[in-house]
């Protein structure tokens, strides 16, 4: 209440809608781009990489060891601190994972079989195929947002969208696709192509012989796939000695949450409304890579080494170290101007959104552009 007896009115600000990128051939280069990022941005260092590997295994100890210390609290502070280590374990583990992920792209070292004996550790740790992946996630970068291309999350045109799709188009239908998506949808995608490119065969991250490798490829599947039979013989092992319910509460749960986490990140990098795909008619390069989101996990940015928030600067510069990309965003964006785009909606509100919103692309009626798909939601 005012004084004078005036009712003093509060106006509420809608956020305003992100209004697409545009989708025409941008003004610059590559390579003003990357004139306008300070050189030492692309230099990596070993030392530094390391560091960070040191830090978050430290971490990823340290809860470890707290876990041998839950049975000595009072109920019921002793089943609770088990979710706590779950989400802080999943959460390091997952910036363990982003840090493999920058081996594959050489972004760890100046030395590519350094790079791989850490990726192929780590990854192998955390159950990921590292060379199958790896080779995958390379065709990912080099076909961004194309539709004929892309390896994964990949969206369909209207026309060939699944008949059940529209009667999961509801609250219920989406928080069921979304928890089955969060769970088992990064283990489906490896073994079975789940949401992946469509290919003439069966398409597996495990098979040597799937159409996703060329023949001079097909050996260092072999050794992701041994790396990863060790790592499940050993975790057998550990199951004998301690108890499955031992090993799923202290490895188990955080993996689910990591590769929760993965697929949350990689799918609102690459789906929002704003966003466009091309077809072949369209597509290049450049305007593939712009066509990404970056995100805004709060603290987690940091826990997950800027993979969120400097997606774009990632995708446009892939070999350079994940401790230099903010630099190199900022630097970037008085070039990029209209192209680029950053969503600061809370990522768990931006993951319903999406999941409401983006069900299926299609071109824009009454337009020239018919090699530029948008999203839609309404069938």
């Amino acid at each position: 209440m005012g004084g004078g007896g005036r009712v003093a009115k509060v106006e509420i600000q809608q956020k305003k809608p992100l209004s697409r990128v545009p989708n025409t051939k941008p003004p610059f280069t590559v390579g003003q781009l990357k004139k306008a990022i300070p050189p030492h941005c692309f230099q990596r260092s070993l030392l530094t990489s390391l560091s960070y590997v040191v830090y978050d295994l430290s971490l990823a100890f340290i809860f470890y060891i707290a876990t041998t210390y839950f049975h000595l609290l009072p109920h019921p502070f002793s089943l609770i601190a088990w979710p706590i280590y779950w989400v802080l374990q999943g959460c390091i583990l997952t910036g363990v994972w982003v840090i493999a992920h920058e081996c594959g792209h050489h972004a760890f070292s100046k030395y590519p079989w350094v790079d791989d004996v850490m990726g192929l550790t780590v990854h192998s740790a955390l159950l990921v195929p590292y060379f199958s992946w790896k080779i995958s996630h390379r065709r990912h970068h080099s076909n961004t947002g194309s539709l004929d291309r892309d390896e994964v999350f990949v969206p369909k045109p209207k026309s060939k969208v699944a008949w059940y799709t529209k009667y999961l188009n509801n609250p219920l239908g989406r928080a069921a696709s979304l928890l089955i998506t969060l769970t088992i949808g990064w283990p489906l995608y490896l073994a079975f192509n789940v949401s992946g490119r469509p290919y003439d065969g069966f398409a597996s991250h495990y098979h040597p012989y799937a159409p996703i490798y060329s023949n001079r490829e097909r050996l260092l599947i072999y050794v992701s796939d041994v790396a990863l039979f060790s790592v499940t013989y050993l975790l057998y092992r550990v199951a004998t000695m301690k108890g499955l319910v031992w090993l799923l509460c202290v490895y188990g749960v955080p993996l689910l949450i990591v590769n929760g986490f993965l697929v949350t990140i990689t799918y609102l990098q690459h789906t929002h409304y704003a966003l466009p795909h091309y077809d072949s008619s369209e597509w290049d390069w450049l305007r593939g890579a712009l066509a990404t989101m970056d995100r805004d996990y709060g603290i987690l940015n940091k826990v997950f080494h800027h993979i969120t928030d400097t997606h774009v600067a990632h995708h446009l510069f892939s070999t350079m170290p994940h401790y230099h990309a903010t630099e190199a965003t900022n630097a970037m964006k008085p070039i990029l101007g209209e192209y680029y785009r950053f969503d600061d909606t809370p990522f768990y509100k931006a993951l319903w959104r999406e999941a409401r919103e983006c069900l299926y692309v299609e071109p824009d009626e009454g337009t020239s552009e018919k090699g530029v798909y948008w999203y839609r939601n309404k069938y």
